[in-house]
């Protein structure tokens, strides 16, 4: 692959960034028809510290492609009812169906992450969590999901850029929240529930994949190339698609009826 161009800063610059991913995003929608011909089950999962950049980077992936067939699970903190349920429970019962892959902003793992670090769970359970982990995920592979799970590393600088710009900037304050803002204080906490959570559950059959995401750009497009190597797809042929003239029967002035309605004011 040529060398992609830089910003002044040593990052990718958007012009080139936008070329590859719309080539990558065209081999998602070859993915989604292959998923979808073939019944296939995926799970997709995302980790990471605040600010790593997973939002974006999902967004990247599924931004192409039909939420029908890429299901997007960002799951609140647990009700009363579901912290009474086995932990993984409320994971499980929205794993895909075939010809669906899902995606997790977060997971399960949370036991492992936030979780643990925050205090919400005892170091009993987190040591309990870890250990039966990959027995669970075996199961699930072995069902013949395919289950992909990603950590995105991001360094302190960096993390602490993206948390000054979500502060300034109106469009990005909703990002904030006095979780993230206590999770930022704790980097060396999660440091070490990080690599406690590699060494338990990065097993053959559900191995851990690491994203460097300092460069936003750069991480998303070798995510998603990455997800493309791991998933034995292939192009499908697909019948050529031809527009059907417009039926001219019963024709009738259909802006007519429109004129009494009421239209949004036309301010550009």
């Amino acid at each position: 692959m040529a060398r992609i161009k830089e910003a002044a800063n040593g990052k990718m610059k958007r012009k080139p960034y936008e070329k590859e991913l719309r080539k990558l995003q065209v081999e998602l929608c070859h993915v989604q028809e292959w998923v979808k011909a073939k019944g296939q089950r995926i799970i997709i999962v995302f980790e990471g510290r605040d600010a790593a950049g997973k939002g974006g980077t999902i967004k990247a992936i599924t931004e192409r492609v039909s939420p029908r067939v890429f299901r997007l699970l960002a799951l609140p903190a647990p009700s009363d009812r579901e912290k009474t349920q086995m932990f993984i429970q409320r994971y499980v019962e929205r794993f895909p169906a075939a010809g669906e892959i899902v995606i997790f902003d977060r997971s399960w793992y949370n036991r492992a992450g936030v979780e643990n670090v925050m205090g919400f769970t005892s170091a009993k359970e987190v040591e309990r969590f870890l250990n039966l982990c990959p027995e669970i995920e075996k199961y699930v592979t072995d069902a013949g999901i395919i289950l992909i799970k990603f950590w995105l590393e991001v360094g302190q600088e960096e993390q602490e850029r993206r948390f000054l710009a979500r502060i300034s900037d109106p469009l990005r304050q909703w990002k904030l929240s006095p979780m993230d803002l206590e999770s930022y204080q704790r980097w060396y906490d999660y440091s070490r529930a990080r690599d406690a959570m590699l060494k338990a559950t990065d097993v053959n059959y559900a191995p851990w994949h690491i994203v460097r995401s300092d460069d936003k750009r750069r991480g998303r497009l070798n995510c998603i190339a990455h997800i493309l190597s791991l998933i034995p797809y292939r192009k499908l042929a697909r019948t050529r698609v031809k527009l059907p003239k417009r039926s001219t029967r019963n024709k009738y002035d259909d802006q007519a009826s429109l004129r009494s309605r009421h239209f949004v004011p036309e301010k550009y």
